[in-house]
């Protein structure tokens, strides 16, 4: 009998399920919410799930090859990951979007820290978080069978109702894992089976909890606490993403107070920050925290005798400020100097912004309605908008959204023309905002843009008179565009080498025409 003892280095493995075997359990945990997500969404879902999974398996293949390492992909981390982040993304993100995002995960966040179990940070989150800096324009445009909406959380966010039960199901209009139910029930499996640890999931849907109730200005109204825990990946955060294993605090207690922690930044990003979706950042912090949690919170090893390391424990004591990490120290100040100074400027600043952009909206207003001595709002216009619940206007305006309306009256309270604001989605660098005047008889007066961040020589000359003046002194009810130059009264020729800028103009001068003539002048009273 061989009697030789296989000696190695810590971390023991005490536990009879290995690494692969947790991994194939957390996938299958996932796979519900990826379902519906496919149900519910289309088949562009499933290609979304496939390119995220394949991008980072892949990824994490060619670098074992490249580094000369042993096969790690095939412990199924990388199938996790690339499941977490198809699943946090909308299913009208283009395709490279899950690719790039499966490649930065594992590579950059992964494998450049030494592969699973070095990585500080959860890499599907970090990764999502790169793709929203980095692609904000794609990754926070959810559209359905080719129409735009705003997610149930934006909508909540701007004080308009929204369907809590669809919310639950993930019938609603957001990412493609946005299933509460499927959600919960892989999740809750994975606490059963002890995969996870229940104190990071329920400390932080308490603390989350409480603190939306304190402070999330609707008092103790339930319905208003379950579309907030409903929305904004607070589920999916809680039991997938936060119980990283890596990212995530040893001990219980620092595990309770790891998840405390997530849930308080969670509901202050929500209440106070102006992104609608951003519990990932709040994961993504309380992983940051981890180390500084272990430091301090040390679980008692079994048969610990106070009075045996007496001695030792008197030589070693430090005081408390110096036991603190330099780097900690450096870069806590920096973070609250840093947080302090951007809340100040934001604070001092927040009054002269907004009057700011109420005057540059009311000049653009007089610009297109110059006879206009003041504005009023119209009822059945506003009724119109408020419809819309943030969605486009139309199916033939592209992704035009309508953002108010006005009637324009002269001193003596006669009614002058039409204003109307009118933002396009379909910009090539974001998105274009502008003011469109109608007279009484339907004949435009112009437009003038508040919001333009096109490419500078090309999509920028849509605000010279050149291009806006072809729209002024028309009376068409919609305008076509064309190259090469105009021949007729509704023919808008396009910008040289700007067509994707030109189309979204057009569009959203269409879209506005159609609602002050089927809103204002003809629907509504003047």
């Amino acid at each position: 009998m061989n009697a030789t003892l296989n000696v190695s280095s810590s971390p023991h493995v005490r536990d009879r399920w290995t690494t692969p075997f947790i991994m194939m359990v957390v996938s299958l945990a996932l796979l519900p919410a990826a379902a519906v997500g496919v149900y519910a969404y289309g088949i562009r879902a499933l290609w979304i799930i496939l390119a995220a999974v394949l991008s980072c398996v892949l990824t994490e293949f060619v670098f074992d090859k490249i580094a000369h390492k042993p096969d790690t992909w095939k412990d199924g981390s990388a199938v996790v990951t690339g499941l977490v982040l198809a699943l946090t993304l909308s299913p009208s993100v283009p395709i490279f979007i899950p690719i790039l995002g499966g490649i930065f995960a594992i590579f950059v966040v992964k494998c450049c820290f030494g592969g699973l179990g070095k990585n500080f940070m959860n890499p599907a989150l970090a990764a999502r978080c790169f793709l929203l800096i980095s692609f904000g324009k794609a990754m926070t445009t959810f559209e359905v069978d080719g129409v735009s909406s705003a997610t149930p959380m934006a909508a909540l966010k701007a004080g308009k109702a929204v369907n809590i039960t669809e919310m639950f199901l993930g019938t609603s209009n957001g990412i493609i894992g946005s299933s509460v139910l499927a959600l919960l029930c892989g999740g809750l499996v994975l606490w059963a089976l002890d995969i996870i640890h229940g104190q990071i999931c329920f400390s932080i849907l308490i603390s989350f909890s409480l603190f939306m109730l304190l402070f999330g200005g609707q008092g103790f109204d339930l319905k208003f606490l379950a579309a907030q825990l409903c929305g904004g990946g607070v589920v999916s955060g809680a039991f997938f993403m936060a119980t990283d294993y890596t990212t995530s605090p040893v001990s219980r207690l620092g595990q309770t107070v790891y998840g405390i922690v997530i849930g308080l930044w969670g509901g202050i990003f929500r209440v106070f920050g102006s992104s609608a979706d951003s519990f990932s950042y709040a994961i993504i912090l309380g992983n940051l925290l981890t180390p500084l949690i272990d430091l301090y919170i040390v679980p008692k090893p079994r048969a610990y005798r106070k009075n045996a390391l007496v001695g030792f424990s008197e030589k070693e004591k430090k005081p408390f400020y110096k036991r603190i990490p330099k780097p900690v120290v450096a870069l806590t100040i920096i973070t609250l100097l840093a947080g302090i100074a951007l809340s100040g400027v934001y604070t001092l600043t927040k009054d002269s912004i907004e009057e700011q952009k109420q005057a540059a909206k009311a000049k653009a207003y007089l610009s297109v309605c110059p006879d206009a001595d003041h504005f009023v709002k119209l009822e059945s216009a506003d009724a119109a908008i408020e419809a819309l619940g943030g969605g486009v206007y139309g199916t033939s305006f592209g992704k035009a959204y309508i953002n108010e309306a006005f009637v324009a009256m002269d001193e003596n309270g006669k009614v002058v023309g039409y204003a109307v604001s009118v933002t396009s989605g379909d910009g090539n660098d974001g998105d274009i905002t502008l003011a469109l005047g109608v007279s009484p008889d339907g004949t435009i007066n112009g437009i003038s843009f508040t919001k333009l961040t096109e490419t500078p020589g090309l999509g920028m000359l849509a605000d010279t008179d050149a291009f806006k003046g072809q729209f002024a002194g028309k009376n068409v009810s919609e305008f076509t565009l064309v190259k090469g130059g105009a021949s007729g009264d509704d023919e808008i020729d396009s910008l040289s080498g700007a067509t994707v800028t030109s189309s979204a103009v057009v569009n959203a001068v269409n879209a506005g025409l159609d609602f002050i003539n089927t809103y204002m002048r003809e629907g509504g009273t003047q």
